[in-house]
Formats: C-alpha cells, structure tokens, sequence
C-alpha cells in the first residue's frame, strides 16, 4: 500500500482537535498506548530538538526508544523513529493498513494527524520500546498524543503566540492548552516561559500535584561546548553541542534535566551516555548550514516571531556576517504573524526574496500573499536593500546567488514546509 494513497484523502478533515476519535481508534487497536512509557514534551518552539536530544541520549544508554515528532521535512516516515532510525515505508504502509481496518463504519472519520499517531502508538507497542518520547503536534489538552494517562516525565519547553487561532487569542489561553498534558503526580519540566504563560502552568501543576522542575540554561564554556548543572547535586556536565544557535544552551539543559528525573525513577543513563548522545543528536532544517550552487546557505524553520528572533540572534553572533546585509529567502503559511516576523528579522540593507510555499500536501495550510508580504515588509523595512517576489524557491535561490558574493549570507526561513522542499529537491536531507 502506498502512503500518500492513505494519508492524503484525510486531507478533508483538516485539522480537528479532540480526543474522542483517536480514544475510539486505538480503543479499537487495542489501546497500544497503554504499553508505551512515554515522555511527552509539549511547547511553542524546541519541541522537536528537546525530543532529539532525549531520544539520542536514551538511545546511547541503551534502551530501546521510540520518537514521534511532527511535521516532517521530506518524508512521513521521518515521524516515527526507533533508536534514532526512521520507520521504513514498508513498515509505515502495514501499519496504515492495520489502524485502516480499525475505523469501523459507524466510526467518525480520523484526521491525518490521528491516523499517523494511532500508528505510532501502534508501532511503539509491537516493537515493544522501553520507552517513547512524543512530541505534541497542536497544543497540548487535544492534542491527538494526550491519550497517555502516566508519563513518565511532560515537558513544556516554550511558549509564544502562535496557532492562536486554535488554541486563544491570549498567551495564557495557549499555556492552558499546552499545560493540559500535565497529569496527576507526574514531574514536569518547564522552559523559560513569559510570566503569564509562568503562572498558568505552574497553578495547574500544582493543583495536580505534579513535581515542578525549571532547569537554568546550560553555559556555553566554548564554541560549540556547554556545562549543565545538575538540579539534584549541583554536578555539573561538561558536553558538546552540535545544534546551533544559543538557545540549544535551554534545549539542552530541559533535556538534561528530564534525564536526571529518569534517573531518580532508576533508570540507568550514565553520563558517558549523556555526553555521546547530545554529541550525535541531529535535528535537520534547525539552523542549519548547507550549500546550493557553491554558496553556503543556513536553513531554518523561524516559523513564528519567537523563532525569527532565535534566527536573527544567531545570525548577529556571526562574526564573519557582522555589519553585512543578509539575503534572505523566505516563504510563509498564511496563518503566521508575518509582521512580528519580519520585524524581527529584517534591517536596513538586507535584501527579500519572497516565494510561495507548496502546500498540497499539508491540509488546512495556505501560502500567504506574496505582494502584500511584500507591502509589509516594506513597511517595516522600508531601506531594504532589495525586495523580489519568485515564482518558485529555487528561482529565487539562483536569483540570490548569482547577485550575492561568496561571503554573503543568504538565509531560506519562514517554514519549515520550506526547508523541507529545499532538502526534498536537492537530496540534502542528511546533510
């Protein structure tokens, strides 16, 4: 069976949160929730490199470890990794097959998002992993992956605003989502969060008796270096780093912590495991740098003003861009605060390619106008150095190039639907 022959009729459904439908599939599957401990890490941004350090450094300890994250870059079966190894198609397809024969007739039809998550879970439960650690796709309180009743450990790495159309207008509207993963007694870790979004967090956290701990940031001690201190002994680790940008020092630190949790819960994670699995942690599309017709180029998601700001930082702690225009290439989904966005990246001088995002694929997603993109950012920026709308990434790209010198940086963000197609089309995805 082929995947896209699955997964792209459940289109229609859009994106629906609530817990019935998937209760009711996996119900049907015979709960294989129930036989996966899990970590479940919720939050605006992080999310994913959070799970990718815990799944590397649980891996390297030995144990048997499931990861499900969302969206993917190139292709599904990136969702769904045992011991830092994508699923095979083979694999995916019969387990589509299966959760397909699960949806009874009566049944209301599950969204694409919950029939990937049913076979996660399905996955997870046949392969018998020690322990799995899922990030949430949408929010958190219906999300499809709040159907665990006792995780071992929930995190929340961030919030900001973003996806306020489903989850309120308010950052403590979007806390309350996100904070509905919390449950009863189980320890939760939780980023640096705005004071509102602080307290809403931490009262449900207290009203569920949940242990509260907020690592602080790890210390960059050298490029590419940092130190955590432990919360329990005040020991600190010394490791490397291999994910850029300053904010991997909380990343980091929100992972280590959670490891320190599994370990008063008894479970064995030496610190040579620590030390080896955040060094081979891998998170594509993050900051990352490639090249593309002889010039270097740093992929980014920067899918929402906080991230933007992550980027921008980034891009002013390199030396060897400092005080020079940056190039960059981006494209947005509709929904997104493109003003915060641009006024977060943008400054005189720099120049703008604007491309449209290919978005048959995704359901319930629609490629912002590029003209009045371009009108707003004007306005921001008005001295930009340039300002050009592309049909296509990779026109823009040669665009950009071939006017760029060779130590001009040009940056593609703005999606991580974006990224995604640069790598899918130029067999980078390993890079």
């Amino acid at each position: 069976m082929d995947i896209d022959s699955v997964i792209k009729p459940l289109q229609r459904f859009g994106v629906h949160l609530g817990l019935d439908r998937i209760v009711n599939l996996l119900a049907n599957l015979g709960n294989p929730h129930h036989h996966v401990p899990i970590i479940h890490v919720a939050g605006t941004n992080g999310k994913g490199s959070v799970c990718a350090y815990l799944s590397s450094i649980l891996t390297e300890a030995g144990y048997r470890t499931g990861r499900y994250t969302s969206p993917h870059l190139v292709d599904w079966t990136e969702r769904i990794c045992l011991n830092e190894q994508p699923i095979s198609s083979e694999e995916l397809s019969q387990l589509f097959e299966q959760v397909q024969a699960a949806i009874l007739p009566n049944d209301e039809s599950p969204t694409q998002f919950e029939v990937i998550t049913a076979a996660a879970w399905l996955y997870f439960a046949q392969q018998q992993v020690d322990i799995a650690v899922v990030e949430v796709g949408l929010g958190g309180r219906l999300d499809a992956t709040n159907v665990c009743l006792q995780p071992l450990v929930t995190i929340v790495t961030s919030i900001s605003r973003e996806h306020w159309q489903q989850l309120g207008p308010t950052l403590a509207d979007i806390a309350r989502e996100k904070a509905g993963i919390l449950k009863p007694g189980c320890p939760v870790v939780v980023g640096s969060l705005p004071a509102d979004a602080q307290d809403v967090v931490r009262s449900r956290a207290v009203e569920l008796q949940c242990p509260i701990f907020t690592p602080q940031p790890a210390r960059e001690i050298a490029t590419g270096y940092a130190e955590y201190q432990t919360i329990q002994n005040s020991k600190s680790i010394k490791y490397p780093l291999p994910l850029a940008g300053q904010i991997q020092l909380t990343n980091s630190a929100l992972a280590l912590a959670t490891v320190e949790i599994l370990q008063q819960a008894g479970w064995q994670i030496s610190e040579e495991a620590i030390i080896n699995g955040i060094a081979k942690t891998r998170w594509p599309g993050r900051m990352q740098w490639t090249t593309w017709n002889n010039h270097k180029l740093l992929l980014d998601g920067a899918h929402n003003t906080a991230a933007a700001q992550v980027l921008r930082d980034y891009v002013d702690s390199l030396e060897a861009v400092k005080y020079k225009p940056i190039t960059w290439v981006m494209g947005m989904l509709a929904d997104k605060d493109h003003a915060d966005i641009f006024a977060a990246l943008l400054r005189p001088g720099d120049r703008l390619f604007l491309v449209p995002i290919t978005v048959e694929s995704w359901p319930g997603r629609t490629s912002a106008d590029l003209e009045e993109l371009a009108n707003l950012a004007y306005n921001f920026c008005p001295e930009l150095g340039d300002r050009q709308i592309h049909p296509d990434l990779f026109t823009a790209l040669q665009t950009a190039t071939s006017t760029a010198t060779t130590d001009d940086l040009i940056v593609v963000c703005g999606s991580l639907y974006l990224v995604g197609d640069f790598l899918s089309n130029t067999n980078q995805h390993n890079s």
